[in-house]
């Protein structure tokens, strides 16, 4: 039987009135207008407003990072900025009285229901768009058939996004990534700016620009509330939904993604197994694996994790990194790789809050450290870890230029305050910046700061919670320039 008439017209006009009230009032609702906007928001606008280029905008990123509300943001800034307000279109595309609907039914409905005589100089925007069935290629006909008209779209399922606009969107999409929420953006969001300075700090020789604390003991305190609860705005700013995490995060996203989304895109049959999967890396994340271990402990095949590893990475809930020896050299074979959570909240989620002296507070530091770099273009990122006489080498973080096939840089990333004294245990390190010509190098601290010089490779010392935030806001000025 065909569905496709069985909803009203008329009912779908209510309700594209509904999700757009400014047609009526010239006014976004005031629950999004008083929302704090995220710091990337700056750099989204600018594509949002680049008409000249005929490139629909795809918003990408995991499930509630803000994406939609960073929509309604934009549709508020366009309105300030005296756009028509009736030439500003909103859907949301899971909202199931739209179904059975392709984008340009869509398209017309909205021009209908506002009456518009022409799409001319229009913002359109779909919301949780990897729903609709080949929505790249609609897309793209759109982008084609309406030249004047702006296209923004979102969607939470990275991997449809990403493998399927690259595939058929080619020269029509912008891709945005929005991430979670860095230290930075939690430090801005909570108005904690005055916790941090920019003062100048030493580094291979040379005084640089940093942002530093003058209270670390408050900002170590913010930093331990980030890792159990900062990838996500409405966590951050809400007691009741941290005190609930594991309804919140689990049940709305976790399980969204591997119950919901990952299934219908990759046709997943064992979705308990894919679940129990997450949840052991989720606990593990910072440890080193190899395929070999996880099948004897999980009693999964090996292919299938291989599988699983791809899935769990295009949906943004896992990076993957990979392991260099002491000359930073690739291995050929695949054997052993650490997995990071993108967001270490997603721990807590799944199990519970740590404090500073649990035994996994370390891994949960080195998580935190990752994901702030993972959402850096261009930048790849790998540990070393090698034969060192009968022991082991390991540094836990080495940038690697792909164009030279070289070592940029490299940091210990640590949550302890003996290095000073305990020079030995940073042996690895030295051994590792000597080999490949680094004369400096970073180490991370609890809250001591200062220099120190070993073996000709000069040391720089900085509490891991003003290293986490110097990422983010380094990133975010990269991106602006």
């Amino acid at each position: 039987m065909d569905f496709t008439f069985a909803i009203p017209t008329e009912k779908r006009i209510e309700r594209l009135q509904y999700e757009n009230p400014w047609w009526r009032t010239g006014e976004v609702q005031a629950i999004y207008k008083n929302m704090s906007r995220r710091l990337y928001f700056d750099l989204f606008y600018p594509y949002v407003k680049e008409i000249e280029i005929k490139r629909a905008l795809v918003l990408m990123g995991p499930r509630r990072v803000g994406k939609t509300v960073m929509m309604f943001h934009t549709v508020d800034q366009l309105i300030k900025e005296k756009t028509n307000p009736q030439k500003i279109v909103f859907i949301g595309i899971d909202n199931p009285i739209y179904m059975h609907l392709g984008l340009e039914d869509l398209l017309i409905l909205s021009q209908k229901a506002v009456q518009l005589n022409s799409l001319d100089g229009c913002f359109i925007f779909f919301d949780e768009i990897q729903y609709l069935k080949d929505w790249e290629r609609h897309l793209k006909v759109l982008v084609d058939r309406y030249p004047t008209t702006k296209f923004i779209v979102s969607g939470s399922a990275a991997a449809a996004l990403r493998i399927q606009s690259s595939e058929s969107g080619a020269g029509r999409f912008t891709d945005f990534m929005l991430p979670p929420l860095t230290f930075h953006e939690y430090i801005h969001l909570k108005e904690l700016n005055h916790l941090i300075q920019l003062r100048e700090i030493l580094y291979a020789g040379k005084k640089i620009p940093y942002y530093t604390t003058h209270d670390n003991k408050a900002l170590n305190k913010e930093f331990f509330h980030y890792l159990n609860f900062g990838g996500y705005p409405e966590v951050v700013l809400s007691e009741k939904i941290q005190n609930d995490m594991g309804r919140y995060v689990k049940n709305d996203i976790v399980d969204k993604v591997l119950l919901r989304d990952l299934p219908s895109l990759y046709g997943i049959k064992d979705v308990q197994e894919l679940n129990s999967f997450f949840s052991y890396l989720a606990y593990n994340t910072g440890h080193e694996f190899s395929f070999e271990r996880i099948a004897k402990e999980s009693g999964i095949q090996k292919e299938i994790i291989k599988k699983y590893l791809e899935y769990l990475e295009a949906a943004f809930l896992i990076k993957v990194i990979y392991k260099v020896d002491d000359n930073a050299k690739k291995f050929k074979r695949i054997t052993s790789f650490k997995v990071y959570l993108t967001n270490p909240s997603l721990r807590t989620a799944l199990f519970s809050p740590i404090v500073e002296t649990d035994k996994e507070t370390g891994n949960m530091i080195e998580t935190a450290i990752f994901s702030q770099w993972m959402h850096r273009e261009n930048m790849d990122l790998k540990y070393a870890r090698w034969k060192m006489g009968r022991s082991e080498g390991e540094v836990d973080m080495v940038s690697i230029d792909n164009k030279l096939f070289k070592p940029q840089w490299c940091v210990e990333i640590k949550w302890s305050n003996r290095y000073f004294d305990k020079t030995k245990e940073l042996n690895s390190l030295i051994f590792f910046c000597k080999k490949n010509g680094f004369k400096a190098s970073l180490v991370t601290s609890i809250d001591i700061s200062g220099n120190q010089k070993i073996d000709d490779v000069e040391l720089t010392f900085l509490p891991a919670a003003v290293y986490a935030y110097n990422i983010g806001a380094i990133t975010l000025e990269k991106k602006s320039s």
